[in-house]
């Protein structure tokens, strides 16, 4: 169990400063792009060399860490600055191997995204990141758990991000994981096709053992490999078991239904093992579809628990509760890769 206290996120909405997530913005094509902020907080030298991930990562961390030194930063990314890796590469093509820029490379690898939030903030403590494809931020999560288990008195930053690549698009494109049509946000789960839109974003975490002065408590969190949807929903049960009190039950499920046809048997099946007096929203028609969009969903779950309601555009089927207390997460990533995640007020 861990207490979250602060947290910030840059994504497709307006998700940072001025916080609305009442309105949805809306996306044409099938890419949902970051709204970038200034970045005030980066100086201009340093940041003109950023790639975006790391970018938006610096972006979202800083405003955390004015006013707060973690004993370690824990970052998740399935891909890091996978646009800054290629044209790496292609540099080494056009160079012919010989006199090419390093920037590019330092950028690329996925550590450098925990590397520049501990430069910038001179944090030398604790650093690490975690690679786990659609499972990298909830590994982060587990990270964090299992430290302050065995040093309950510290204080950790972290953190989920991936970008949109060409790169990456494009081979997902080639797969089968985007729409075939182009497709408005505001309709996405209308569709009924295979495929889904791409997301991207960064959301940070401040995160400690204590609850006094807590914005919300993460008291349980599994993850599984399968393509079967029975043992999706034998992995809730089993869940629900260990992290619910007998009686209590879930106000709202936060679904990483994405209108991916292909995945909708695994949410309808955890929607009815909940039953009709939990609630049930959707978020990727905000964020898209990105490895680490649950980093954006936690986010999510921690601002409804501050307003005690949820925003009427990502309801499937309304509350049945005077106010949201207890808030599930289910996600998947591409159909294999599955994480459960449980917050109260």
């Amino acid at each position: 169990m861990l207490y979250i206290h602060d947290t910030t996120c840059i994504s497709p909405q307006q998700t940072l400063g001025d916080i609305d997530i009442k309105h949805l913005k809306s996306a044409d094509g099938n890419k949902m792009m970051a709204l970038e902020p200034s970045y005030q907080n980066i100086p201009t030298p340093v940041l003109r060399r950023m790639g975006k991930a790391v970018r938006m990562s610096v972006g979202a961390a800083m405003p955390l860490l004015q006013h707060f030194k973690p004993d370690g930063l824990i970052i998740g990314t399935a891909n890091g600055g996978m646009e800054d890796c290629i044209k790496f590469l292609n540099q080494i093509i056009v160079y012919e191997e010989g006199m090419l820029t390093p920037g590019n490379f330092v950028q690329s690898t996925p550590n450098a995204i925990a590397s520049q939030i501990s430069l910038l903030s001179a944090n030398t403590a604790y650093n690490i990141t975690h690679v786990h494809r659609g499972l990298a931020f909830e590994n982060a999560i587990l990270d964090a758990i299992m430290l302050l288990k065995e040093y309950p008195d510290r204080g950790f930053l972290v953190g989920g991000v991936d970008e949109i690549s060409s790169y990456n698009y494009n081979i997902d494109n080639l797969e089968g994981w985007y729409k075939k049509e182009t497709v408005n946000n505001t309709s996405l789960y209308l569709t009924g096709s295979p495929g889904t839109i791409a997301g991207e974003g960064a959301a940070m975490f401040l995160v400690k053992a204590t609850s006094a002065g807590a914005i919300a408590r993460l008291r349980g969190i599994a993850m599984l490999h399968t393509t079967d949807e029975n043992q999706v929903l034998a992995g809730l049960e089993a869940f629900s078991n260990k992290y619910l009190l007998p009686g209590e039950r879930i106000d709202l499920l936060l679904s990483g239904e994405n209108g991916d046809s292909r995945h909708l048997k695994f949410y309808e099946i955890c929607e009815g093992f909940l039953g009709s007096k939990t609630a049930v929203g959707r978020f990727k028609h905000m964020s898209g579809e990105y490895p680490t969009a649950s980093a954006f969903a936690v986010w999510l779950a921690c601002t409804i628990i501050q307003k005690k309601s949820a925003p009427a555009q990502i309801l499937k089927s309304p509350p049945t509760a005077s106010a949201i207390t207890n808030i599930l997460i289910y996600n998947n990533f591409k159909g294999n890769q599955h994480s459960f995640i449980l917050l109260s007020c």
